[in-house]
């Protein structure tokens, strides 16, 4: 319209880094990081974050470089959250899980110019690099995140983190991003369909997951965020970010307990925390001894995987509030949530469970999320049970998979980004995953949802973990084949939980085999489907005498 300007006045790129400046003043002195002893308040967090963009700027990082780490949730892979993105660079956060191939091949993919190493996989680290340099491939300065309570013997010659920000200038100039589309992050993806992909991060993407992760998991300010969530993990699901917008504490843990959740919950009254069924899974089944009465309620978001119903009641009877949200590595992270509605509130447990579980609809950050036929790209009737493919469509999508221009234009295909998930809409709009479009199990033509085989087999008292996948079947194709580990001091026989299966389900979506084991895991607490498919199809087909 005449008379308006875009102009540095009006319109100023986003970007989280903004959060932590807003907070270093709101909250200065309130603290922003407990790990074990160590303190921060906001304040200081800032002024390291500075020190330390000043000190990669020295090592010769710049606008676009890449710099990864490989550390657990501790405050440094905390600072660098901020403090690379401060520096006008990329922070590429890798997978504590993988070993030094992995670590080798991805370092090498996204270029990365510097690599942060916490202590506990320096070896991982040192091997990676000497596989890199017989490929004759430039190696990235290795920084060490050392640990006042263990030493490192032989690393005197490498850079120690402390000791690198101490370099920094207090003073240094932030490097904010020219554009909001400018990469703030690279992730790569979990791998549990397929090796691993770099997912490009943008700031504007960045600032607003941020801000709708504050409003799906109703942070009032200064909330007490216990990190059981891999920051690694997307970012850890942006809340990195969204933390620091309402100068919350940030509880670290090294690694992930039942006794060091119950414990953090009791010594720093945490509002809040996230976590996959895995871990929820965890926290409902620890030792009496370990568990400990909450001192207020702990709303906890859970995604990565759909959760069973069980385990969503029993996490309620404990007094957690449980919000479920779904997304991707490619969607930041959440993409939806499970909204709840007060008349739900009336509802037998078991139903109320059954509603918490489904994926809800797109956050507010989010612009559009459906359920459509992947060919046509319509959107499937809601009538909770015509399966289609999961879409989003938003400002909180990746801008692409580095340097795989093919699978980027595959995955924008028709203007929305495919999930690659089977779900089904509800009459009130909600979705309701059914499946991966690769976990799907067709056995004499009829589409069996392996989530909801799995949400009985949880039902039952000895169960601790379930999957399902399809195994060869010379007759059907292929049948139902559970991969089940007991809880501790529980016995169950294949008969037995067969037998559940089929009072409880159609004939034909019940196990056929079961077999005790623990499940494959990725970090984030996916179950790796595709190994145990590997192991169905390796038990050869089933009898072609085999009754459904």
């Amino acid at each position: 319209m005449e008379g308006t300007l875009k102009c540095s006045a009006n319109y100023v790129p986003l970007t989280p880094i903004s959060f932590l400046e807003r907070s270093a003043i709101v909250y200065r002195d309130r603290v922003s990081i407990v790990y074990g002893n160590v303190k921060f308040t906001w304040r200081e967090t800032f002024e390291r974050c500075i020190k330390l963009a000043s000190a990669l700027n020295h090592l010769g990082i710049s606008r676009g470089d890449v710099v990864a780490a490989l550390a657990p949730n501790i405050p440094a892979m905390y600072e660098l959250h901020f403090a690379v993105p401060m520096a006008g660079a990329v922070l590429c956060t890798l997978n504590i899980r993988h070993n030094s191939a992995m670590v080798s091949a991805l370092l090498k993919h996204s270029e990365a110019k510097v690599i942060f190493i916490d202590y506990q996989f320096l070896d991982i680290a040192k091997e990676a690099l000497k596989i890199l340099s017989k490929k004759n491939t430039r190696l990235p300065h290795l920084v060490l995140i050392s640990d006042s309570y263990h030493s490192c013997p032989g690393t005197s010659e490498i850079l120690e983190y402390e000791s690198l920000l101490a370099t920094g200038r207090p003073d240094f100039p932030v490097i904010r991003p020219n554009d909001e589309f400018d990469p703030i992050s690279l992730n790569y993806t979990s791998g549990t369909t397929s090796s691993p992909k770099g997912v490009v991060y943008s700031h504007r993407g960045a600032y607003l997951n941020s801000l709708a992760a504050v409003l799906l998991n109703e942070m009032l300010s200064m909330p007490v965020y216990l990190w059981t969530v891999p920051m690694f993990h997307c970012n850890g699901w942006c809340l990195t970010w969204a933390v620091a917008a309402q100068g919350g504490t940030n509880v670290c843990l090294r690694s992930v307990t039942a006794k060091g959740i119950f414990d953090s919950i009791s010594r720093h009254h945490v509002t809040h925390m996230g976590g996959a069924p895995t871990v929820l899974n965890m926290i409902i089944n620890a030792p009496v001894s370990e568990k400990m009465s909450l001192p207020g309620k702990v709303s906890v978001m859970t995604g990565g995987a759909p959760p069973p119903s069980h385990v969503l009641s029993k996490m309620e009877e404990l007094g957690f509030n449980v919000t479920h949200s779904y997304g991707l590595t490619e969607t930041y992270g959440p993409g939806t949530v499970c909204t709840w509605k007060p008349e739900w509130n009336s509802l037998p447990p078991d139903e109320r469970a059954k509603i918490k579980a489904r994926q809800g609809l797109h956050h507010l950050g989010m612009e559009e999320i459906d359920i459509m036929d992947p060919v046509t790209m319509k959107s499937v009737p809601a009538d909770a049970k015509t399966i289609g493919e999961v879409m989003f469509r938003g400002n909180t999508v990746m801008n692409g998979y580095l340097k795989d221009v093919k699978a980027t234009e595959d995955a924008f295909k028709g203007g929305w980004l495919r999930s690659g998930d089977l779900g089904i809409k509800h009459p009130d709009g909600y979705i309701e995953l059914k499946d991966r479009s690769k976990d799907i199990i067709i056995s004499g033509g009829e589409n069996i949802s392996t989530i909801e085989v799995e949400s009985v087999i949880f039902c039952h008292p000895a169960i601790f973990e379930a999957a399902v996948v399809g195994r060869p079947d010379d007759y059907w194709g292929e049948t139902p084949c559970a991969f089940v580990k007991l809880k501790d001091g529980c016995n169950a026989s294949a008969d037995e939980i067969i037998k559940y299966c089929r009072d409880r389900l159609p004939h034909y979506m019940a196990p056929q085999t079961v077999v005790f084991e623990d499940l494959p895991k990725t970090s984030t607490g996916k179950t790796q489907k595709y190994v145990l498919r590997q192991k169905a199809k390796a038990m050869g087909s089933l009898s072609r005498k085999s009754k459904l």
